[in-house]
């Protein structure tokens, strides 16, 4: 096997993940460096590497890092061909660590989900989809979502002439629903607690019409410089920054910020699109599956509960709140929900109106709040759930 194989490139990236360093990153990180792999040889590596997590446990672990690589992918191309060739109970077993099964059902259906490569998601500027998927090729609309594109080819997307201009974002199907939801009408004024990177914020943003200002704030300056960049290259500009949030490993400010709301201001929508285990992405992601722990989630839906409490403030009567996680825990989801509307009986729950359209099959209703399944929606898991600031 030449030293220059995908192989031997993966088993280089997989002997330097740590929990220091995600399988993700480590990724970015050696495919950064190494400049003279062409698109196909990255694609190769890439989806060596997530094999390897997706299949780890099925591996023979004496075995050298190119043997377990080579049997990961075998594993995951007979997978594809018949999803039946891997019992259930094997399933149920090796896909997932063992605390899962104590905070969410493990259906056949989500767990084969989980062992597929996933979909690449896109979405289009308001009302362009079809134009954009003509332009790119090799893309399909869906009825879920009006600006959404499965795109199904091997370009590298972030080297072509519509995205450097602006004309779509790469961002899952379940993560473009919360805009959806939201449905921010142009004029208001939005809060988006937990920015991230930008995605959703952005999307607001769109949706708004260029008629009104989405806040988005974050822990992490580094996200926020980020967004602001996304934000050029599409030349959005109803939107303003701010550094806030609460330390991930424990309930307090982050250093020099206070655990109030940034702003005196009310807002006609929040959106906390909360940080969480990320169960819903580990199709994406596999490598999550196994550095997260019951502990985590634990932890993670105090974090959940004091930032939903928190952005509650800023809520304007008669003004929207959505909770959003892209996680499938009980813990991390209806319970903080359920302990959320206990508490403040001011917020009526609201159940979003999915009936009679295309979405209705893919929803899964606990009460008001909705579950949005990987394998009903062949995207990521997510969970939410909607209030409305009573007027009086």
């Amino acid at each position: 096997m030449s030293d220059s194989s995908p192989l031997n490139h993966a088993a280089r990236i997989v002997a330097a993940v740590s929990s220091e360093l995600p399988a993700d990153a480590a990724l970015r990180r050696y495919l950064g460096k190494s400049r003279k792999l062409g698109p196909r040889e990255r694609r190769s590596v890439s989806a060596a590497v997530f094999a390897y997590f997706r299949w780890i446990r099925w591996l023979d672990p004496k075995a050298s890092g190119q043997k377990q690589l080579e049997e990961a992918l075998s594993i995951g191309e007979r997978f594809n061909r018949d999803p039946r060739s891997i019992k259930p109970e094997a399933l149920a077993a090796l896909a997932v660590p063992p605390w899962l099964a104590d905070e969410m059902k493990l259906s056949v259906e989500f767990l084969r989900q989980l062992q597929r490569e996933p979909v690449l998601w896109l979405r289009a500027r308001p009302g362009t989809a079809a134009r954009l998927a003509a332009d790119l090729g090799n893309c399909a609309m869906t009825p879920l979502a009006p600006d959404a594109l499965r795109y199904n080819g091997t370009t590298d997307l972030f080297l072509t002439p519509q995205f450097q201009a602006g004309a779509f974002e790469i961002q899952d199907l379940a993560s473009q629903l919360v805009g959806h939801i939201a449905a921010p009408a142009p004029g208001q004024s939005w809060w988006d607690a937990c920015a991230g990177e930008g995605g959703k914020t952005l999307h607001l943003a769109d949706l708004l019409q260029n008629r009104g200002v989405v806040w988005a704030s974050d822990r992490s300056v580094r996200r926020l410089e980020v967004l602001k960049r996304r934000a050029a290259r599409a030349r959005i500009f109803n939107y303003r920054t701010a550094h806030w949030g609460l330390e991930i490993d424990r309930i307090r400010p982050a250093p020099g910020r206070s655990a109030r709301p940034p702003f005196k201001t009310k807002f006609d929508g929040v959106l906390v699109d909360a940080p969480c285990s990320g169960v819903g992405t580990w199709r994406r992601n596999p490598h999550a599956r196994w550095t997260s722990s019951h502990e985590d989630v634990r932890e993670l839906s105090a974090i959940q509960a004091e930032l939903l409490r928190t952005a509650a403030e800023s809520v304007r009567p008669g003004g929207s709140l959505l909770y959003a996680v892209c996680t499938l825990t009980r813990s991390e989801t209806t319970e903080v929900a359920s302990s959320f509307s206990a508490d403040h009986p001011q917020f009526e729950p609201l159940a979003p109106v999915l009936s009679g359209t295309p979405l209705e099959r893919s929803a899964e209703f606990q009460g008001a709040s909705v579950f949005f399944l990987p394998d009903a929606l062949d995207a990521n898991g997510m969970f939410i759930a909607v209030w409305r600031r009573k007027k009086s």
